[in-house]
């Protein structure tokens, strides 16, 4: 490549970098639809993450500095350069503090990225569960490495959480446990009967060595961190901050941020209670929905439930709000594995589109699903969320490049767009009854709590004086998760999840509201700048065109839309 005279211009060497990465990483390979990535696994060893920070430094070195790019198509090669360095540079940041030596998390984690692999692994052909199974024999060495890893961390002093490795361990266990003989092998249950003497062969491997890890976890890690923080502290969250939202955030203005939001959907959740439960509180009047709301009964009826909701979305915002190709249009509804966390989530097509959008969702052994949550929150995971967005940044990448519109998504740009999502349902008015605006605002100010409570634990923050929680009083895990239960819709056992889910990823939380707030500056200054000229459909389509953004440069960039 070194003698090419284009070889470095940022979106030929960002895609020469997304071409090296699935060497070392094949997960990402998979979920890139990326021939010959299916069968491997990444090292997850000390090596492996030397490895990728080598990349890492190597691209780096090749970027032109400054704004030294030739004329033509500047604007995306800009794009692009900025990017790539500001997402590598955070890269190194948390590999160089050894972060991956402590990564530990109930839903963000090498062991957690092992398993949903192979939710999104090609199983079409007696050639693709051959591939499965290689994968599968391939589960021991990967958790070996990622063990390997944790116990350099001991060593350097570098401990997880001790709740999120009790978090892990009890979801391993229950991986290991899923009747049929754990989840690996319930997953092969459906390959051929050609290869199912070598698929349950291998599922045996993989779940085996699940429990060794499980029990390594239980038996020498967790006694080696019993007594470590649960917080981070100001140093390790600013770094977090700058990976999950491309941004050096003033930490002091994001928190009081969190908390004006609190107090301005506090107010219309109140409205919206009065009209569902006269004189009951918000979170009486959600309560009361549970039992007493719509609901869908039945765990594939919520999947096609939630699929209709998907497919008349777009239906109505297609030709109106957005100009869809045919290929963004199909996205596909998916009922998460046991074992996950309890928050939904959503899996990106494949470059080719051959593997659809696909929206996920836990359901924690319920088969009642009360509908004033899943409304909104499936705005956001699919239509107008993730999937409008993922898929369209896919249906660009080779007018962009792969990197941009793959993997080099900052997180609150993604989740950002997907809580303006929300909000644009609700001003189009899709949430056309008390019951359901309702759940958007709790949705909304589940958000808004996040940047209260990541924030304040993680940096031990003191309580607003005119707060109606704990006045004075400085923040800690066991207060933010009394908060975030008096101030929700949602069950025990979610807030749970989530609260742990903040402690083992700092900085993430925050960007959905952070991200939000971008979104709609941008939209107003662009608005502002082209009066009543504005128009939303071409600003939209413009603007989940432009590939990753990190919220430095994304309301400059959407403003100018």
């Amino acid at each position: 490549m070194s003698e090419d005279p284009h070889a470095l211009l940022p979106r030929r060497l960002a895609d020469s970098y997304v071409d090296e990465l699935v060497e070392l990483e094949p997960i990402t390979g998979t979920f890139l639809g990326v021939p010959g990535s299916a069968d491997r696994l990444p090292d997850f060893s000390p090596a492996g993450a030397d490895a990728l920070a080598d990349l890492a430094r190597t691209t780096l070195d090749r970027l032109p500095a400054g704004e030294g790019l030739p004329d033509g198509d500047s604007d995306a090669e800009r794009r692009c350069a900025r990017l790539l360095r500001e997402r590598l540079t955070a890269e190194l940041a948390v590999h160089e503090a050894g972060e991956p030596l402590r990564a530990v998390s109930n839903i963000h984690s090498p062991v957690h990225s092992v398993r949903e692999v192979f939710t999104i692994t090609p199983t079409d052909t007696d050639e693709d569960w051959a591939a499965v199974a290689r994968r599968l024999r391939a589960v021991p060495a990967a958790l070996a490495g990622y063990r390997a890893s944790l116990a350099e961390g001991l060593g350097r002093s570098l401990p997880a959480g001790p709740r999120q490795v009790a978090t892990v361990i009890g979801q391993l266990g229950e991986w290991v446990g899923t009747p049929g003989g754990g989840w690996f092998t319930q997953f092969v249950s459906g390959g051929p009967d050609a290869l199912r003497a070598e698929l349950d062969a291998a599922a045996r491997e993989a779940t085996d060595s699940v429990a060794t890890l499980r029990d390594w976890l239980r038996d020498t890690y967790a006694p080696a961190v019993e007594g470590a923080p649960e917080i981070v502290g100001r140093e390790r969250y600013a770094r977090w901050v700058r990976y999950w939202n491309g941004t050096d955030l003033d930490l002091d203005d994001a928190y009081a941020y969190g908390w004006s939001e609190f107090h301005r959907l506090h107010a219309e959740m109140r409205a919206e209670a009065e009209k569902i439960l006269p004189g009951a509180t918000p979170w009486e009047a959600l309560r009361h929905l549970e039992t007493e709301g719509e609901a869908v009964e039945g765990v594939e009826e919520v999947r096609a439930w939630l699929q209709r909701l998907m497919d008349d979305a777009i239906g109505a915002l297609d030709g109106t709000h957005f100009e869809l190709a045919d290929r963004v249009k199909r996205v596909e509804s998916m009922i998460a594995p046991p074992g996950s966390a309890a928050a939904p989530y959503y899996t990106s097509p494949s470059l080719d589109f051959s593997r659809p959008g696909r929206t996920w969702l836990p359901t924690q052994g319920l088969t009642r699903f009360p509908v004033y949550d899943l409304v909104s929150t499936w705005y956001h995971e699919g239509v107008p969320g993730h999937h409008l967005q993922l898929a369209q940044w896919v249906h660009v990448a080779e007018d962009l490049s792969r990197y941009q519109t793959t993997v080099g998504m900052v997180s609150a740009n993604a989740e950002g767009w997907a809580l303006y999502a929300e909000r644009l349902m609700d001003e189009l008015g899709f949430l056309y009854n008390a019951e359901r605006r309702l759940g958007y605002l709790d949705c909304q100010m589940m958000r808004a709590v996040r940047v209260i409570i990541d924030i304040g634990m993680h940096l031990e923050l003191p309580i607003p004086s005119d707060s109606p929680f704990h006045p004075g009083d400085r923040w800690t895990p066991a207060l933010a998760q009394e908060f975030f239960g008096r101030h929700s819709g949602r069950p025990g056992d979610f807030v749970e999840s989530e609260l742990v889910r903040y402690l083992g990823m700092p900085g993430q939380a925050i960007g959905y509201k952070l991200g939000e707030r971008a979104w709609l500056r941008g939209r107003e200054a662009a608005r502002a700048a082209h009066g009543a000229a504005f128009d939303a459909k071409k600003w939209h389509m413009a603007a989940l065109s432009q590939g990753s953004l990190g919220l430095d440069d994304l309301v400059a960039e959407l403003s100018a839309l």
